[in-house]
């Protein structure tokens, strides 16, 4: 087993790969009580298109999210109902690119992680649970489709992309999860629920080698095929489109605010620009910026307000918003400070600032055991490890931050979505 030592933030991590494919992660922690375990897939919501077997597969949208709610079903019964008995939190949870098991305990944590292993790994569903679960989950779906937060985020999603999944809601809609049968969770199940599609990371007051030990005793002794996926055509740089407004039951408008950047490369590289996002949009939009000083005076924004750097294969942007009298106000007014930002530079004591905070976030992230795990997780599948953050922050510069500012918030990578109050009848 690898021992890798992080010193810069004080963790370790071991870190195995099981004959079977299967990353396992684990981060001691002996001080500490409760210990938490997450099981997750390289696979989420955009993956409705695959190759297994040397055959194509065009799954309905939302199935992931799907297959996540009908996992817990066993032949015995309900494995959340199961770890709730036996004093563990049990929850999951499907993203665009990644789905995730997880719980913690404080007692019975090695007989909790035999059922979560379990029951993730075994799938038995039959066709009568399958339609079952459309009406549960078509209220779920009815519920954010009325959530006028959720309705600017996604159309923010299919104004920026043209043809990547990011741009289709990870629960899909009514209509699309009729198309859903029993064959087809099997087949998804088969084709990305692998251990050598997935990776274990506990943290905790266990033993690494025990974890291990226990992997190996309830998943699949050999590695299964692994699904190829397909996004869609190459998407341009420029946003497809540029506003997108809706209206629905708002006290105030709502707006997203999206700039379309450069599809990540799966390693360090993607690391390195991710922290160069998140810098970049402290340095622009923070609120110890002039920019975000110049907004909240002219009541353009509020203490809602709120921003973030995101990627997954195949894309990444930056993104921010809130309430807003003038959304497009709100447009304008990042785009001059793009433009002043171009003639003069990010101002120096303010970029030192801005780059204390951001770390000083992230380390105090890691007193999270689930930050850890599931940082871990989506690092792994990205091709870095999650820790390696600190190592990487001191390098960046301002220049590379300005440079992505440059590249990024500009016209024609820009979209707006906005949610505006239904007009009097």
């Amino acid at each position: 087993m690898e021992k890798l030592n992080f010193p810069r933030v004080g963790e370790t991590m071991y870190h195995e790969k099981l004959e079977n494919g299967l990353n396992v992660f684990v981060f001691p922690k002996p001080a500490f009580q409760k210990g938490y375990a997450f099981f997750a897939t390289n696979y989420g919501g955009m993956d409705m298109r695959f190759c297994l077997d040397g055959e194509w597969h065009n799954t309905p949208a939302g199935v992931a999210h799907y297959l996540e709610h009908k996992m817990f079903d066993t032949q015995e019964g309900n494995a959340l109902q199961e770890l709730a008995a036996n004093g563990a939190s049990p929850n999951a949870f499907t993203s665009n690119a990644i789905t995730g098991y997880y719980f913690d305990s404080t007692e019975k944590f090695e007989e909790n992680l035999r059922i979560l292993l379990s029951f993730v790994s075994i799938p038995w569903f039959t066709q009568e649970s399958v339609d079952k679960e459309q009406g549960i989950i078509g209220q779920e779906i009815g519920m954010i489709e009325d959530d006028p937060e959720w309705k600017v985020f996604i159309n923010l999603m299919a104004a920026l992309y043209k043809h990547h999944p990011v741009r289709v809601s990870v629960a899909g809609s009514v209509e699309s999860i009729s198309h859903i049968t029993a064959d087809t969770l099997y087949a998804c199940h088969k084709a990305f629920y692998d251990p050598a599609n997935m990776v274990l990371c506990v943290a905790g007051p266990v033993e690494p080698e025990r974890i291990c030990e226990v992997a190996r005793e309830i998943l699949p002794k050999e590695a299964g095929p692994i699904a190829a996926k397909d996004y869609g055509e190459k998407e341009q740089l420029q946003a497809a489109q540029s506003l997108v407004e809706e209206r629905m039951t708002v006290s105030a408008p709502l707006f997203q605010l999206g700039y379309k950047g450069d599809a990540p490369v799966n390693g360090e590289e993607r690391l390195r620009q991710q922290l160069v996002g998140e810098l970049a949009l402290e340095a622009l939009l923070g609120n110890s910026t002039p920019l975000y000083a110049k907004l909240y005076r002219e009541g353009l924004i509020n203490a809602e307000f709120a921003y973030g750097y995101e990627c997954y294969p195949g894309c990444a942007f930056l993104m921010a918003g809130g309430e807003s009298k003038d959304p497009e106000a709100v447009r304008a007014a990042v785009a001059e400070e793009r433009d002043r930002i171009g003639r003069e530079g990010v101002d120096s004591a303010l970029w030192e600032r801005v780059k204390k905070g951001v770390y000083g976030n992230k380390v105090r992230g890691l007193n999270s055991f689930e930050n850890l795990c599931v940082g871990q997780a989506q690092s792994f599948f990205a091709g870095s490890d999650f820790l390696r953050f600190a190592e990487i922050f001191d390098s960046i510069t301002k220049q590379e931050a300005e440079e992505l500012i440059g590249d990024w918030v500009t016209e024609e990578r820009t979209a707006l979505s906005v949610v505006r109050a239904k007009e009097a009848t």
